[in-house]
């Protein structure tokens, strides 16, 4: 039987998609990967926002899934969409690795330092930290972004802790940010193995129910309160409770909540809507 697994084509994605199918090998099973260009591959200078709304790393993933063209897609949570596909399942949730995000090239956030990200997440949350803060756009995949640091003389870059890892380059990282100074995005940390409707138990054996409980929860406030790649949203479920935040786009505030998924939604969703 062969399994042909879709992913992106970097080297991080293609990690991760080996690692997250690792489980499904074994005698009279094949898996071929299939690397893929999305959106957000082929325009690397536009901030996420103007090329589309969440989803512009895995709309040719899903699209290759309900034509048969591949089996599975392997995504990052963080970038799937909140809401569900038609036809579509995240037939999976391989357990998750460390959600945090990482300061690179430096240990602390001092005031005046030059940070690139291309996040409005954490731009929003690194401004409330220190407001002298200089952010500049970053685009490209993970050593694109490491060598921009260096060419581009920047104190430090904001890169998925996770990411880092995956690829051996955790010695990369000088800060660790707790949940408590940057909230991470809803999914951060985690894979998601996408299946047509019907066929999940395709990858059902690698699936951590902690994790789904964790990410799906996170998912759905993201959805309720809106926004995307176009507004600072920020969701983490810890196991007990999930807090998230919306916030202006220069930190000038944040609003930030726990609890309940949906009452935590309720509360923050009128924050971005117009007066």
């Amino acid at each position: 039987m062969l399994i042909r697994v879709g992913s992106r084509g970097s080297r991080l994605a293609l990690t991760q998609a080996e690692l997250a199918v690792a489980g499904l090998r074994r005698p009279g099973i094949e898996i071929a990967l299939v690397p893929m260009t999305t959106a957000g591959d082929r325009d690397r200078t536009k901030p996420f926002g103007e090329i589309g709304e969440r989803g512009v790393f895995v709309k040719e993933l899903e699209e290759a899934l309900i034509a048969g063209r591949i089996d599975v897609a392997v995504h990052s949570a963080k970038d799937m969409t909140s809401t569900a596909v038609e036809g579509l399942a995240v037939g999976a949730y391989p357990p998750r690795d460390d959600p945090r995000d990482a300061l690179c090239g430096a240990s602390e956030v001092r005031p005046n330092m030059r940070i690139g990200t291309a996040s409005v997440r954490r731009r929003a949350q690194l401004l409330a930290l220190e407001p002298t803060l200089s952010i500049e756009p970053l685009r490209g995949n993970v050593d694109t972004r490491l060598r921009k640091r260096r060419e581009r003389g920047l104190d430090a870059i904001v890169l998925a802790a996770c990411g880092l890892e995956r690829l051996g380059l955790e010695g990369e990282i000088g800060h660790r940010f707790e949940v408590e100074e940057l909230l991470p995005e809803a999914g951060q940390g985690a894979l998601a193995l996408q299946v047509r409707e019907g066929e999940e138990e395709l990858v059902a054996a690698l699936d951590d129910a902690e994790t789904r409980v964790r990410v799906e929860a996170e998912r759905a406030c993201v959805a309720r309160v809106g926004g995307g790649c176009l507004a600072p949203v920020a969701a983490h479920h810890d196991g007990s409770r999930l807090t998230a935040l919306v916030a202006d786009p220069d930190g000038a505030w944040i609003e930030k909540r726990s609890g309940d998924a949906d009452a935590v939604a309720a509360e923050l969703a009128p924050f971005l809507r117009p007066a």
